[in-house]
């Protein structure tokens, strides 16, 4: 399953935690937050609608305005993109 509020664009970097950039109306922002919980993938949530300094590092991250912007270590992952989440938590 791909989707994004805005695109569905990926950018590589390395790995080591989780991070997802969101806002509350994001369905897409959702659902990715749902699977870490399943998987029990604990991750940091960022509401990018309210923090604008952290608007602005996402932007500067992904290139993108949509959400959710996903950071798995130094992956970058733009939407939620399963089969993607999974590689690059080594579970693919």
């Amino acid at each position: 399953m791909t989707g994004s509020c805005y695109g569905g664009k990926s950018f590589i970097r390395n790995m080591s935690n989780v991070t997802i950039y969101s806002t509350p109306t994001c369905a897409y922002c959702k659902m990715a937050k749902e699977y870490f919980t399943e998987k029990g993938v604990e991750f940091k949530e960022i509401n990018v609608a309210e923090d604008m300094e952290a608007q602005q590092a996402m932007i500067q991250k992904s290139g993108q305005m949509g959400v959710p912007v996903i950071e798995i270590g130094d992956k970058v992952i733009v939407g939620f993109n399963k089969n993607e989440v999974e590689e690059a938590l080594g579970s693919a």
